[in-house]
Order: structure tokens, then C-alpha cells, then sequence
């Protein structure tokens, strides 16, 4: 999945207006701009389309755990150079304080249904035997059941 769709379908989730999704970059300690956020949510066929990169990513879900959660003490955490579903998918769970039972019924709302021990290999050091990687249809699915989930209609 594209770093951008992310971005675009946790705003739309949450209704996250401009001031939000600036005030969550902050949190993470990175100040951005109400136009950079709006290049990052524009559609790939838009001319003002910024491509939003992994490590700003990484740095808008630390953001997120910290609204969600609160800061903690002590140093924050190091945001990642590199993401891949994996990272992504242990973010929202951090952030949302997802059990595997919340996270294995978010994916269902979404029609997708796997087993904990498949959800538990997501989760897993990538040099465990039994890590998977998380496909993008994976992540895809959940973020629709976050939405069906979290969205006020």
C-alpha cells in the first residue's frame, strides 16, 4: 500500500481535520505545514501530490500513539527509516490499545478472517521462523474494518 493511502484512509477513520493531523505530527516532534499535509492527501492524479515518505509516516504514528495514548516518559521512541505493513499494522495496535481479539474482529467487519496464530506471525522478529510478512490486502482490510469500526456517520 501506498504511504499516502494510509495517511488518507486513518484521516477519514477518525475525522481528523488540518489542525489534527498537524497537532499529531507535533506530538512526534515534527512541525509541518497545513500545505504539506494537504499535498499528502490529494490524489496520486492531483499536480500538487507530494508523496509522503516512510519515515514521515513512521513519525505521524508515533504521533498517533501519543494522542491516543498520552506521551510517555523518558526518551521518545526513534521513528523507523523504513516501514513495511508489519511496523504499520503494530502501530494502530499500540495506538488503539488493540488486543488480538479486537484486532482479529476489525479485520472480520472487513470480511477477512484469520486465525490468531496467523495475526501472532505478523508480529513476530523477522528472523523467527515463523514471522510473515503482512501483504497489502492484509493492511488494506483492516484499515477498511477500522473505518466500519471508529467512523462516526
Amino acid at each position: 500500500m501506498q504511504n499516502n493511502d494510509i495517511l488518507r484512509s486513518l484521516r477519514y477513520t477518525f475525522d481528523f481535520n488540518d489542525s489534527n493531523m498537524i497537532e499529531i505530527f507535533g506530538l512526534a516532534d515534527l512541525q509541518v505545514t497545513r500545505a504539506e499535509v494537504s499535498d499528502w492527501l490529494k490524489r496520486e492524479d492531483d499536480p500538487e501530490f507530494k508523496p509522503i515518505s516512510d519515515l514521515k509516516l513512521a513519525i505521524f504514528l508515533n504521533g498517533l500513539i501519543n494522542y491516543k495514548r498520552g506521551k510517555k516518559d523518558g526518551e521518545p521512541p526513534v521513528p523507523e527509516q523504513r516501514l513495511n505493513n508489519n511496523i504499520i499494522l503494530w502501530k494502530l495496535k499500540i495506538a488503539l490499545a488493540l488486543k488480538d481479539e479486537d484486532m482479529l474482529e476489525i479485520l472480520s467487519k472487513a470480511g477477512r478472517h484469520i486465525s490468531k496464530h496467523e495475526l501472532s506471525a505478523f508480529f513476530r522478529k523477522p528472523e523467527q521462523s515463523q514471522y510473515r510478512l503482512c501483504k497489502d490486502q492484509i493492511l488494506r482490510n483492516f484499515l477498511q474494518g477500522l473505518q466500519l469500526k471508529y467512523r462516526r456517520t
